[in-house]
């Protein structure tokens, strides 16, 4: 990619013009610092966040990628050591203030992109006072489709290794490890992968999941199966990721 994207690695000059010249869009990738099973670090959706932003930004067009909000609502996975959890109201005040920050200096649209499932619902719910806080001259949208998201991923497996679209489970499965080694192989703990809770993700498990916890469904902290995990099948999740939230959010 020649061009950056990135608008913390812009200078104000730099910020100013390409406002200027018509780059208002930004996204905003919303991710988490928690559990993701034995083999994974617990960075997983921050840096997932910080590819995905760009991606979506390529997309869009005319659009520049915000620094990605690294810890969100993860208290799910409070059973699971090291994760850290924000309050809902906490990721809502730390929206609302990018959003006010990124409005005043005259971007139009702000696009938030959890990269974390549990921000999903939280991300529906504060829209109404995340465009209320912008005002009429700012549009905010954001992807909230969690079970569509994971069908992504399971398109992206039927495209490049179909014979494994079972261990796509949602968590640390098959699909995220592999995008973790196109992003940070280096901490990918690869041996110690291993199969997970399976069943298929849907609205009665993720009930569950929320509301008694990720270790009541997997004692591993893994939905789906992580063996098998390929760059090749990591670089069709992420298109098919990216392809599919920009879709929905020319809609």
């Amino acid at each position: 990619m020649s061009e950056n994207l990135l608008l913390d690695e812009m200078t104000w000059p730099e910020v100013e013009a390409a406002i200027n010249l018509g780059t208002t869009t930004v996204v905003i990738a919303v991710g988490a610092v928690e559990q993701h099973g034995p083999h994974l670090p617990l960075l997983v959706d921050a840096v997932r966040g910080d590819r995905l932003a760009v991606e979506v930004a390529r997309r869009l067009g005319n659009s520049l990628a915000a620094p990605t909000i690294r810890v969100g609502c993860s208290e799910h996975h409070m059973g699971f050591a090291g994760t850290l959890t924000l309050r809902r109201s906490t990721l809502e005040a730390i929206c609302t203030d990018y959003a006010v920050s990124l409005a005043r200096h005259g971007f139009t649209r702000l696009c938030f992109v959890p990269s974390h499932g549990g921000n999903f619902g939280p991300l529906e719910e504060m829209l109404p006072d995340l465009r209320a806080a912008v005002g009429p001259d700012c549009k905010v949208d954001a992807y909230t489709d969690l079970i569509g998201f994971v069908a992504l991923w399971e398109a992206a497996l039927l495209e490049v290794a179909p014979e494994l679209v079972g261990r796509v489970g949602g968590h640390a499965d098959i699909a995220e490890t592999s995008e973790i080694l196109c992003i940070r192989p280096d901490l990918v703990r690869e041996e110690r992968a291993e199969k997970g809770h399976i069943e298929a993700f849907d609205d009665e498990l993720k009930t569950r999941i929320f509301e008694d916890g990720f270790r009541s469904v997997t004692s591993n902290g893994i939905l789906g199966d992580a063996r098998g995990a390929t760059e090749e099948i990591g670089l069709a999740c992420i298109s098919h990721a990216a392809d599919g939230i920009a879709r929905s959010l020319r809609v």
